[in-house]
């Protein structure tokens, strides 16, 4: 769900690198270039999109709720689904419900809808039919070692007695 830089890098990998057919819903079409550099399929509504595929990725921006209870009655049976937008365009309490009654045979997420705290009903199926990360999927080996070696910065110009590097929240560090 959703066709753009994103949902062309998975069309990429998982289609172009492991031989899936992509299918893609999306408010407007895409050429028929791109649409053939990635043997992508249209569907013009989201219904016929969840009705036909086996794994559905939501790669869209953030807008109104797209998978709801209504939404979800139309994915394939044992279908997975994988959040990698926004949680807030996911009912996640539905969600643990098709999780629960078998709609779905599982979920990745990687945003939740309360960030950063993940559905309760969700994190008691993790590890069996829910893998939940934490809004990290994006970051690469070389983003996370930034991260770090930037923290230990900060740490170490604040510890010498000096100003950190990146500050938040400022005003609280000179109480």
């Amino acid at each position: 769900v959703g066709f753009g830089n994103i949902g062309q890098q998975i069309a990429q990998r998982l289609g172009v690198g492991f031989g899936m057919a992509v299918h893609y819903f999306d408010l407007i079409r895409k050429d028929e270039a791109t649409e053939g550099a990635y043997k992508a399929t249209f569907h013009p509504r989201l219904e016929a999109l969840l009705q036909s595929s086996d794994c559905v990725v939501l790669c869209t921006p953030a807008g109104g709720k797209v998978i709801t209870k209504a939404s979800l009655a139309w994915f394939k049976p044992r279908a997975r689904f994988v959040n990698i937008a926004r949680g807030s365009l996911v009912d996640e309490e539905a969600l643990a419900d098709a999780l629960e009654d078998g709609r779905l045979s599982a979920v990745a997420l990687d945003v939740h809808e309360n960030e950063p705290k993940p559905h309760a009903r969700l994190v008691a199926m993790a590890g069996t039919k829910a893998m939940l990360t934490c809004h990290n999927a994006g970051g690469t080996v070389e983003t996370h070692a930034g991260f770090e070696e930037l923290s230990m910065r900060n740490i170490m110009a604040i510890l010498g007695g000096g100003e950190p590097i990146t500050p938040v929240n400022l005003q609280y560090l000179r109480k």
